[in-house]
């Protein structure tokens, strides 16, 4: 997953452009960078974030840059932004996309004689495909319907030029871009949780394919939104801060109403609940007070020191850093029986030593209560899980527990089916969980609160338009 932030206004923005990009600081792990327009000339920086946060990389460098326009990305993918002069113009352009055919479109430039100057872990920079693809047309609404008809996966983008900034919505919305004002300009974000502090309002959630032109002054449609939608249903339940508006709908109350939804269908006896930080604790708290039971932090996160672990390449380093971040309270654990909610189940390796951990600390019992379906499907439209098989998810190894083999995934899909629920049992045995317990599809689509068609199910049904 990626995530961006830009602005344009009557004064500086260097400073709203700067804090706006930290603010998607959980979004991504890799690079950063951003890029300015300061009187017709642009001004950019790039840095890896691998050894280090996006402030301590960024904040020395403020003074160097000025302009009334800029954008700002995190990435998990590539270096950017990209900087192009092209028969367009100057452009810089920062992108959030998974590209499932970069080898074809790479293909496709050099047999027509181009070529490719940036590459990221020997692979095509896909923020510079992209622009390849824009730079095909006659002009920037064409070049962006080219991009989207071209790539197969998901597209957001904001380019950067000194008529303003046009902002594109992903063809189908599987990933956001929302609009804030404040009475000097405007800003334009993944994730709304950079508005509040920053003095912008929400004021226009772009649709799926739309493409806005923005200025100081005010915004224009150059394309309206399609009425076909499919936005990543992850987003609330893992990606999103807690503050973050979807489509007008609440990440954290979202949460809230999966974990209510689970403890609906539940009964177990237990002395209290308790969320896996930070993602799990929304969906634990309506889970809570749903069943009227206490909320305790059997586990508190560690982060002064400990990044975010979700996206190393090295499993080693994703496994340690997981675990040495979550510290577990033994004072509130021994003797007590217990429920905890997570968003999902990936792998399983942190779970796992999180059961581990409870038990040496003298446990009675755990339960794991899921927020969303069993993972069973690769993502293909964003960058989620990119780095792992398909064959590592925690439900394709239980089945082949099951089978010998995993080729008959699609007979443990159905949460009605008796394959399903040894499936689920299998899980909980290999994780060492007294029981497990995941969220039936319709009621996570129930609880962000938008019809099935619009949301993205793909990694737990393989549904999908593409």
């Amino acid at each position: 997953m990626s995530g961006f932030f830009g602005a344009i206004s009557q004064k500086d923005v260097v400073t709203d452009v700067f804090y706006g990009t930290d603010y998607h600081s959980h979004l991504g792990t890799k690079r950063a960078g951003m890029a300015f327009l300061n009187k017709g000339d642009f001004s950019r920086s790039i840095h890896s974030l691998e050894n280090a946060y996006f402030r301590n990389k960024f904040e020395n460098a403020l003074n160097d840059f000025k302009g009334n326009s800029g954008v700002g990305v995190i990435s998990d993918t590539d270096s950017q932004p990209i900087l192009v002069n092209s028969h367009l113009g100057k452009f810089a352009l920062v992108t959030v996309s998974k590209i499932n055919n970069s080898e074809e479109l790479t293909k496709h430039f050099l047999d027509k004689g181009m070529q490719f100057v940036e590459t990221s872990q020997n692979f095509t920079n896909p923020t510079e495909l992209v622009a390849k693809l824009i730079c095909e047309e006659d002009n920037f609404v064409s070049g962006i319907e080219n991009v989207h008809n071209s790539i197969k996966g998901s597209c957001s983008l904001l380019i950067l030029n000194d008529e303003g900034i046009i902002a594109a919505r992903d063809k189908l919305g599987r990933t956001t871009i929302t609009l804030g004002k404040n009475h000097l300009g405007y800003a334009l974000a993944s994730e709304t949780c950079s508005f509040p502090n920053l003095a912008y309002e929400t004021e226009h959630f772009i649709g799926a394919g739309e493409i806005i032109k923005v200025t100081a002054d005010g915004y224009e449609v150059l394309k309206k939104a399609s009425d076909k939608m499919q936005v990543c249903s992850f987003l609330w339940v893992y990606y999103g801060y807690p503050n973050s508006d979807y489509e007008n709908i609440n990440v954290d109350q979202c949460r809230y109403n999966c974990g209510a939804a689970l403890a609906k269908r539940d009964s177990v006896d237990a002395d209290f609940v308790c969320g896996i930080p930070d993602s799990g604790v929304g969906h634990a708290y309506g889970y809570s007070n749903e069943r009227k039971l206490p909320y305790k932090r059997a586990y508190t996160k560690y982060t002064p020191t400990w990044p975010r672990s979700f996206m190393p390449q090295s499993q080693e380093t994703r496994d340690l850093v997981a675990r040495m971040k979550l510290i577990p309270n033994k004072d509130l654990v021994k003797g007590q029986k217990m429920v905890f909610l997570d968003d999902s189940i990936v792998r399983g390796t942190q779970l796992k030593d999180n059961t581990k951990d409870l038990y040496d600390c003298g446990a009675s019992e755990v339960h794991m209560r899921i927020a969303c379906p069993p993972l069973t499907f690769p993502c293909m439209f964003l960058n989620f899980s990119q780095s792992r098989s398909t064959l590592e998810l925690a439900t394709r190894k239980a089945i082949k527990i099951l089978e010998g083999d995993e080729s008959n995934f699609e007979n443990y899909t159905d949460p009605t089916s008796a394959n399903y629920v040894a499936m689920v049992d299998q899980i909980a045995k290999t994780l060492g969980l007294d029981s497990l317990m995941y969220q039936d599809l319709p009621d996570l689509v129930e609880a962000i609160g938008l019809p099935k068609e619009q949301l993205c199910t793909h990694c737990w049904d393989g549904s999908s338009y593409f």
